[in-house]
């Protein structure tokens, strides 16, 4: 009896799991859950909200093991586009998501599970992002005297943590699955679905030309303002630095020009001299 009631539960989670699945299409609507887990103890409360920017009306509505499509109303206290649950049961395990007032758009949908018993695991409600980690942790009523706790996927063992926690790294779509907890001396928690969502994918980018380069600092366009004008002013000084030598340099072939125009010169004074004196000679004879 017991076998076939393990059997029927599990069965129940798995449709449960589905219908989270396969039920609603996303639509630019969001569906919070507080506290944030999948799963709860008889006599939680819990608290949904519909999140949405838009004009449009939204209700909140779920599908349990009992009854179908019922919106908050009947089993919660509704107050705008809350919902407000006080005392939860296990009845309430269910896919909850929301709806717009036409039924025409919903939001994902969540699958919460209420354990009535001393063990839960807790888990993501939302689904978890590909590469991203996902850490369980199994949770008593009663803090147990050894916290160690065996973690199961799909009903086999994944391993045994000595903390209670277990953490996979970079999930994959192959780790979606139904996972539960076991805590020795207090008992198994219920199976929860996780979901592990797809990578959004970048569009590439168009290819981007290289940064401009950095303006050039002051010192460094001084320097090489330098560079370019060394040269120049080097020049500059050196041929200044020639021209006195040339002037002042004693150039043979100058010399000789003088020479030689100096002497033609005191030769053609001295034939003046004779000519003024036989001139002045002959007048007086």
């Amino acid at each position: 009896m017991s076998c076939s009631c393990r059997m029927e539960g599990t069965s129940v989670q798995m449709l449960l799991a589905l219908s989270s699945l396969l039920c609603c299409t996303t639509n630019q609507i969001g569906l919070t859950v507080s506290p944030s887990r999948s799963q709860f103890f008889e006599g939680e409360s819990v608290t949904l909200k519909c999140e949405d920017h838009s004009s449009a009306g939204w209700t909140l509505r779920r599908n349990s093991s009992q009854k179908k499509t019922t919106q908050c109303e009947e089993w919660g206290e509704s107050s705008g586009p809350s919902c407000f649950i006080s005392y939860m049961y296990p009845l309430d395990s269910g896919v909850y998501w929301c709806e717009s007032r036409g039924g025409g758009a919903s939001s994902i949908s969540v699958n919460i599970s209420v354990s009535g018993g001393s063990v839960i695991l807790q888990s993501p409600v939302l689904p978890v992002m590909e590469g991203h980690d996902l850490t369980l942790s199994c949770q008593s009523q009663t803090p147990p005297s050894k916290p160690s706790a065996a973690f199961y996927k799909d009903g086999s063992l994944i391993r045994t943590e000595p903390t209670g926690h277990m953490t996979l790294q970079h999930v994959s779509r192959s780790d979606e699955g139904l996972y539960k907890c076991h805590i020795s001396a207090h008992g198994e928690s219920p199976s929860s679905w996780i979901s592990v969502s797809e990578r959004p994918t970048t569009t590439g980018a168009p290819p981007t030309t290289g940064a401009p380069p950095p303006a050039l600092g002051l010192e460094l366009r001084v320097l090489l303002h330098l560079l370019v004008i060394s040269p120049f002013f080097i020049s500059t000084l050196f041929l200044v630095s020639l021209c006195p030598q040339r002037a002042s340099g004693s150039d043979p072939s100058v010399s000789m020009v003088m020479t030689q125009h100096s002497h033609a010169e005191q030769g053609l004074a001295e034939d003046d001299d004779d000519i003024i004196t036989s001139g002045t000679t002959e007048h007086q004879f």
